[in-house]
């Protein structure tokens, strides 16, 4: 009965990594969401240099939410339409965005009372998602590396160049958005070059 429930097991795990790696392929590895992440982030850049910390504070609360649809938008011109497309772990992407959104409770507060803690708290607080993102499509370490590179850069950055906090920051975040979209281009390409005819 063990031997039976660990072979069931195996199977289902390897049901599941086939699944993932074609979604991967399919979704050209969901480049255009960081593609979207990294045009919010260089926008933010450069207002950094006009902006009061309190006004690139609330537009970096406000415009978070273009991040998805440009995200649609940018899918559709490169005709990788993540809307349209099923997999068996999909269901685990609404707990991973409701995981990642909770950093609002922090980052809220933190306008109020700490402002200048906010542009860290954001370039942190959105990256939560990536490592399940990265499980969906059978690339945890990839997109790991993302929200891990891009969080040490960050806090690195916050504290040693404050005068950097709404300017060099996002676009440290920018830079590591768009060296993702080129490594997952080019872990795409190879995938789609073994997979399965």
């Amino acid at each position: 009965m063990w031997i039976y429930r660990e072979r069931a097991v195996q199977t289902l795990r390897e049901q599941v990594r086939r699944d993932q790696l074609g979604s991967f392929v399919r979704l050209k590895g969901g480049f255009p969401f960081p593609l979207a992440g990294a045009v919010y982030w260089l926008a933010l850049g450069i207002a950094g240099y006009s902006m009061t910390l309190e006004s690139w504070n609330l537009a970096a609360f406000v415009f978070s939410g273009a991040i998805f649809p440009l995200a649609i938008l940018f899918s559709k011109l490169f005709r990788s339409d993540f809307m349209r497309d099923s997999t068996a772990t999909g269901d685990v992407l609404g707990p991973a965005f409701t995981s990642m959104l909770l950093f609002y409770a922090i980052a809220f507060p933190a306008y109020a009372y700490a402002p200048e803690l906010v542009p860290l708290i954001v370039a942190v607080g959105m990256s939560q998602h990536w490592p399940v993102i990265g499980w969906s499509y059978g690339k945890p370490a990839l997109y790991s590396a993302h929200a891990v590179i891009r969080a040490i850069g960050a806090a690195a950055l916050w504290m040693t160049l404050p005068d950097g906090r709404t300017t060099l920051l996002p676009f440290w975040v920018a830079a590591v958005y768009l060296g993702t979209v080129v490594a997952i281009l080019i872990v795409w390409r190879r995938e789609r070059a073994a997979a399965p005819a």
